[in-house]
């Protein structure tokens, strides 16, 4: 697995556009948030339907085509440097295919944030642009506009890039599986990438990389059902490492741990856990794209060069 196209960091000043491929965002949220950002000395843009919500499906940021137009519209944009996701839920695998991935490569490799549903994304502009992406906290995000530690790696993943080019776990739990890996970090919502197999901006192979995997409301037998599929389909063939972020609001932990140990001990590679990405308080920000080495006994994943320009 080759390391993708890296964006350009930030600077003060620097247009970022605000977008909602997913789920509804509560405005109270956005603008605590966008305060945040014009903090860090950025000038914040909404996207026209980011406040949208369907008519029908409520659970959507507005119409398929409408969460799609202002990405496109985002992206495509000169004068725009980064595109960051006011928060997830669900509806990106409804917008995805709607893109012009044509366009979106001619205007080049520009910083892109999100997590959880983006995963749909992350691989979308992996495997159709070939661009790195940040597996990061959302704009209207309790766990973003609320906690220092998120707010503040996430600014130096964007500004001071070389800062942080070593991400230290912090959750002091053993390896699952121990040992050191190397490769391209990739991944994601464990179930998002279940569900992304087969489709057309799916990788078909996660060989060679580092996969990142978290998940947050799933019982025990569903995040079983999600790790089988990978598996069973031939995605996990060929994977260096594991590194396990948060398991919010599923199972209680050691039963899901129980379940990660049986499903991926198998692969005979480094698996971490606890490594602090994901949902949950102070959520650090994951580089996808970038050629890294994990040392599951340090908990500590060193990235070869730091994820933006």
């Amino acid at each position: 697995m080759k390391a993708l196209t890296r964006p350009t960091r930030l600077a003060p000043g620097a247009r970022v556009a605000v977008v909602a491929p997913s789920g509804p965002v509560p405005e109270e949220r956005l603008a605590a948030g966008l305060d945040i950002l014009r903090g860090w000395d950025l000038d914040p843009v909404v996207a026209p339907h980011v406040l949208d919500r369907h008519p029908e499906f409520t659970y959507l940021a507005g119409t398929d085509a409408d969460r799609a137009a202002d990405l496109q519209t985002a992206w495509c944009d000169p004068d725009v440097a980064a595109v960051l996701c006011a928060r997830g839920g669900y509806g990106a695998q409804r917008m995805v295919d709607l893109l012009d991935w044509d366009a979106i490569r001619a205007a080049g490799p520009k910083v892109f944030l999100g997590f959880s549903d983006i995963t749909a994304l992350h691989e979308a502009f992996a495997n159709r642009a070939g661009l790195v992406t940040l597996h990061g906290p959302m704009v209207a995000a309790v766990d973003f506009i609320k906690n220092t530690r998120a707010q503040e790696h996430l600014r130096a993943t964007l500004f001071e890039p070389e800062t942080v080019r070593v991400i230290e776990s912090g959750g002091g739990a053993p390896p699952l599986v121990p040992g050191h890996a190397t490769g391209v970090v990739l991944g994601g919502c464990l179930s998002l990438l279940a569900a992304d197999l087969g489709t057309p901006h799916a990788r078909t192979s996660a060989r060679g990389g580092l996969l990142c995997l978290e998940d947050v409301g799933e019982e025990t037998y569903r995040l079983d059902r999600a790790l089988t599929q990978l598996l069973r389909a031939g995605w996990l063939d060929g994977v260096t490492g594991v590194l396990l972020g948060s398991w919010a609001r599923c199972s209680p932990y050691e039963q899901v741990r129980t379940l990660l140990t049986d499903r991926l001990a198998r692969l005979g590679v480094p698996v971490v856990e606890e490594f602090g990405f994901g949902h949950g308080e102070g959520a650090l920000t994951i580089p996808f794209g970038v050629r890294a080495e994990l040392d599951a006994d340090a908990g500590t994943l060193t990235l070869e060069q730091p994820a933006l320009v």
